[in-house]
């Protein structure tokens, strides 16, 4: 069965193609329409008779970034018009009390409040539907007060506006995000509708040209790490959000399993960005809430931490002199300097191609000028940007590990995308870990993670009610426990003895448990999942490898410092702190 897989990034798609073991891939540069790449991708890797194709999207979060959405209104209940604007108590930055938020995603002027109020456990006031105003938008954001618990007034308004706008999307937060803490779900609500019609378009055109070339109906994967149908994705597109990243993980997870490693952490180092996610046990660590462009998305997602620090993140010095590098990136036009393509502005790519770390020719056909990465670093030394780029990663790298409790020592690190494997070594080594995993195909393993994903589709059921009332759960999922009083949970997996469960997870994170407090069961979180295809990637005659070396390999490069030893046996190439 011939299964492919497409990933659309900021400079790259890219594309994988399993057919009876035997792997192909293909990497071209992203097109301003989306499907275009998906299509010239799929050629590269010389798809034909494919039966099953996944496929990690950036529409959404382009959308989200650039404000590119739908005019979107939003509907609540009157008198909490002001939700989306005067979002929680906290600062954007805590020693600079001026910076601004982000702009909501609706004005205020489109912000509407209807008559009638929902309580916890009941109705308090009639609901008046003539009290909602005229509604002029062509996407709806629909949030009433604890419709977690009770969507009644919610299903009536939502109702309401679509006889009123028949062309226009409404959504209703009970649909998409049904958790209490009100400015949460109205945020994510809000962010679901005014992705709609942007998502819906795109992924009608998607599956208009996978037919027109013979391709079968694409599933996308969402940011929770398993692919579902287009129309599931364009019915709520905030679930995928981090399509292209989740997919990485996926990716990671299968490589480690192939190593026979359980716990290890997936470090994904592209162009702009870097995205890293913990993986323990073999499963990836999961979170119920993601912050987006300052929004907060209460939406099942793979736990990513992400830094602004790729290959093409610029080089520049602060008002004290300092070294910096990124956020800024010279993206896919004109790139680097050493692509050749006008950019003067020196980048990560620049110190790495300086130092020897890099071919005369990358993937994707794209010749590098030695004398205009020279240029661009005239006067800065390229090993004092690696430094500074290297210490902006490690901080990543400690954000899923040390500080949630993990040891690294005892992880692998997977790394991928065109520019990790060029820094993984040293990273390792700053977090005292061993060994380095670099697949065969690192800078397309987002492709690949499309290949091998489950379908996923994951709900939450509210509760807000004493464990020891809530009745029979299911057995398999999570819960989310506190004790009596507190304002924030933890996760748990469903089990026998989930108080007890509960008690060690809050001594491990917080140092202490009182096993003679009430514990309060918030929500239960459960997933349908249909297994994704076995990926078994071809292996081939050992080699062995001593740094310093250069390791060219499809769509990445490796650099084996002094000290480290690997073996590549055509699937991964794996790396061993002597």
């Amino acid at each position: 069965m011939a299964i492919l897989g497409v990933d659309v990034g900021g400079t790259f798609t890219d594309a994988v193609l399993l057919d009876d073991g035997r792997v192909t891939t293909g990497k071209v540069l992203t097109a301003t329409h989306q499907e275009e790449s998906m299509l010239a991708a799929a050629r590269a890797a010389g798809a034909e008779d494919v039966e099953r194709f996944a496929h990690g999207t950036t529409v959404a979060t382009n959308a989200l970034l650039e404000r590119k959405g739908a005019r979107t209104a939003f509907v609540t209940n009157a008198g909490f018009e002001h939700l989306l604007h005067l979002r929680r108590q906290t600062r954007a930055e805590l020693y600079r009390p001026c910076v601004d938020w982000p702009e909501p995603l609706v004005p205020l002027e489109q912000c509407h409040g209807v008559r009638g109020r929902m309580g916890h456990d009941g109705e308090l006031e009639p609901l008046e539907l003539e009290s909602l105003p005229n509604v002029d938008a062509d996407a709806v954001a629909v949030c009433l007060l604890h419709a977690y618990r009770d969507a009644a007034h919610e299903r009536a308004v939502a109702a309401e506006l679509r006889r009123r706008l028949p062309q226009a999307r409404i959504v209703a937060s009970h649909e998409v995000a049904p958790e209490f803490r009100e400015y949460e779900r109205a945020s994510t609500t809000a962010a679901d509708a005014y992705l709609g019609p942007v998502a819906s378009r795109y992924l009608e055109a998607l599956s208009e040209a996978c037919a027109g070339a013979g391709l079968p109906e694409p599933l996308v994967m969402r940011s929770s790490g398993g692919v579902a149908t287009p129309a599931e994705a364009a019915a709520h597109p905030a679930t995928i959000l981090v399509s292209g990243p989740a997919a990485g993980v996926v990716g990671a997870s299968r490589i480690a399993a192939l190593a026979g490693i359980d716990d290890a952490i997936a470090f994904d180092m592209g162009g702009t960005s870097t995205d890293v996610c913990l993986i323990a046990g073999g499963r990836a660590e999961r979170a119920s809430e993601r912050t987006v462009s300052g929004l907060p998305i209460r939406l099942p997602t793979v736990d990513l931490h992400t830094v602004g620090a790729g290959g093409g993140s610029l080089v520049w010095r602060d008002a004290g002199g300092a070294l910096r590098v990124g956020p800024q990136s010279a993206g896919a036009d004109p790139g680097p300097a050493c692509y050749g393509r006008g950019g003067v502005a020196p980048a990560v790519t620049d110190a790495n191609l300086l130092l020897g770390r890099l071919p005369q020719r990358l993937a994707g056909g794209v010749e590098l000028d030695v004398d205009a990465a020279g240029r661009a670093l005239d006067g800065i030394d390229p090993a004092a940007v690696i430094d500074v780029v290297n210490a902006e990663m490690l901080s990543a790298l400690r954000v899923v590990s040390v500080e949630r409790g993990h040891d690294p020592t005892g992880f692998a690190l997977v790394a991928f995308g065109g520019a990790g494997p060029l820094h993984a070594c040293e990273l390792a080594d700053e977090l005292g870990m061993r060994t380095v995993l670099v697949p065969e195909i690192a800078g397309v393993l987002s492709a690949l993670g499309l290949v091998a994903a489950d379908e996923r589709r994951d709900a939450v059921r509210s509760y807000l009610v004493p464990l020891a009332e809530a009745g029979e759960l299911p057995r398999e999922g999570e819960a989310d426990l506190r004790y009596g009083g507190q304002s924030f949970e933890l996760t748990v997996p469903l089990q026998d003895e989930l108080a007890e469960a509960f008690h060690r997870a809050h001594e491990e994170q917080y140092g202490f448990a009182e096993r003679d407090r009430e514990i309060e069961l918030v929500a239960v979180r459960t997933a349908d999942v249909r297994q994704g295809p076995e990926v078994d990637l071809p292996a081939s005659e050992e080699t062995h490898v001593a740094g310093p070396a250069v390791v060219e390999l499809p769509g990445s490069t490796c650099w084996v410092p002094p000290g480290w030893v690997g073996v590549r046996d055509g699937r991964m190439l794996r790396l061993t702190r002597t």
